[in-house]
């Protein structure tokens, strides 16, 4: 086993990461493989925010049906997670 000086060592899943702050983290090669052993150190979670894509043909329909701005009609699609009727109604309820 070999140590490897890490400052921060992150764990990506499906839905959130993973963070060791400060932690020893060993190196073993076996048959041409590496296997990395992380031990210690501070441990805190985040939830993955999911990026999505929203066309600008949307947001322009969202901005022309809600008589709102492009700025506000892509930010009512963010929130919505890109459902026009949602954020055509959340921007013309308020």
């Amino acid at each position: 086993m070999t140590p490897l000086e890490a400052e921060e060592v992150v764990i990506k899943t499906k839905d959130k990461e993973i963070i060791v702050q400060n932690p020893e983290v060993a190196v073993l090669e076996v048959q041409g493989q590496k296997i990395f052993q992380v031990m210690g150190g501070e441990i805190s979670e985040k939830k993955r925010e999911k990026a999505i894509s929203i066309p600008e043909e949307d947001v322009q329909l969202v901005a022309q049906q809600a008589k709102v701005s492009l700025d506000r009609a892509r930010a009512a699609l963010e929130q919505t997670g890109g459902d026009l009727a949602r954020a055509i109604l959340l921007l013309t309820q308020s």
